[in-house]
């Protein structure tokens, strides 16, 4: 009778510890799902932010801004001036 009592008690043991796992194992499943959703939609956010930093970073656009923001112009010979270095008077240095 003892031993019939002993491997009751062992079946539901090993019963409610099949069902623990059965639990954790459902839990990390969703958590992982969770986990590689959010990675591809970091992934599909990055490959946005790349194509925007191309855009905005594209030499005709940052040529317009330079002109319109900034007044800059191309240099050219009319405007540009030369200086030239004072050489230096210590004892004949080249």
């Amino acid at each position: 009778m003892r031993l019939n009592l002993l491997l009751l008690a062992l079946l539901l043991a090993s019963a409610f510890h099949l069902v623990e796992q059965q639990y954790q194992s459902r839990r990390l499943y969703v958590a992982k799902e969770r986990a590689r959703a959010e990675g591809a939609r970091l992934q599909a956010e990055h490959e946005r932010l790349v194509v925007e930093q191309r855009a905005l970073a594209a030499p005709a656009r940052v040529q317009r801004l330079a002109r319109e923001r900034l007044q800059m112009h191309p240099a050219h010979p009319g405007i540009t001036e030369y200086v030239t270095l004072p050489t230096a008077a210590t004892g004949g240095a080249p």
